[in-house]
């Protein structure tokens, strides 16, 4: 007696992939809010640094570079910060959908980063009369971007995948000890860095007007970030899903 499997009927979707499209769906809208929110912030940004902050007393208009640069650090630092958690929950659960968030925040803190990278000299030759130097903060900040420019290189150099996310996740994790090195540099060594003048125990130290400019700033960063996490974190998943449909035929 032959037994017949029926074909699945037209426009059959198998089970979990519908509410799994529907949540990609769901993440790409919010990114979209968020993106909105975020140009609107930095908008409002630009107009306070031209027509609301004074200008500084001793660095004059080069320190409206300060509107740019703190922010892209607090961001980049924010990005490092969900890499290394999430790469330690990846290795605790193997769950795909944290080795993506890791990947995509770790691109983001790379952009960020340069953005610090390249702001900071501009700073400092007016300051210092140097582009570059090998001063505690700089040095780190750049010891930083080397390493998580090796987490994508860790990532790639292994022929099975799931090796090469697994030796990633752990430099996710262990690369993630530079940014308190970063932070308390200026404290713990000789450095010629600007103390911080908005994040003191003591309160900020610098014009209410410039203080206000700059959290605007981060707020505008900060959904800058989360929505260009949530479109790469959508993008990652549905590679992941494509790379799974390649495995299985």
């Amino acid at each position: 007696m032959e037994t017949t499997t029926a074909s699945p009927p037209a426009g059959y979707v198998p089970s979990g992939v519908g509410s799994s499209s529907d949540s990609l769906a769901g993440t790409r809208r919010w990114a979209v809010v968020l993106g909105l929110l975020a140009v609107a912030t930095v908008l409002a940004g630009l107009y306070m640094v031209f027509f609301y902050a004074p200008t500084e007393a001793t660095m004059g208009i080069v320190q409206r570079i300060f509107y740019v640069h703190v922010p892209s650090a607090w961001t980049a630092f924010m990005a490092f910060g969900v890499v290394a958690l999430c790469s330690a929950g990846y290795l605790w659960l193997r769950d795909p959908r944290l080795d993506a968030i890791a990947v995509s925040a770790a691109e983001l803190g790379v952009v960020f980063t340069t953005i610090v990278l390249l702001t900071g000299p501009l700073w400092g030759k007016i300051a210092w009369g140097a582009w570059w130097v090998w001063e505690p903060r700089l040095t780190l900040t750049l010891l930083l971007w080397f390493i998580y420019v090796g987490y994508f290189m860790v990532r790639g150099a292994t022929e099975n995948p799931e090796r090469g996310k697994r030796f990633a996740a752990i430099v996710g994790v262990v690369g993630a000890v530079d940014m308190p090195l970063i932070h308390m540099s200026v404290q713990w060594w000789r450095s010629q860095h600007p103390q911080a003048v908005i994040l003191r125990p003591e309160g900020a130290q610098a014009d209410p007007a410039i203080v206000q400019t700059v959290l605007v700033w981060v707020l505008g960063f900060t959904l800058l970030f989360f929505s260009l996490l949530l479109f790469r974190y959508a993008m990652e998943r549905l590679s992941q899903r494509a790379h799974a449909l390649r495995v299985a035929h």
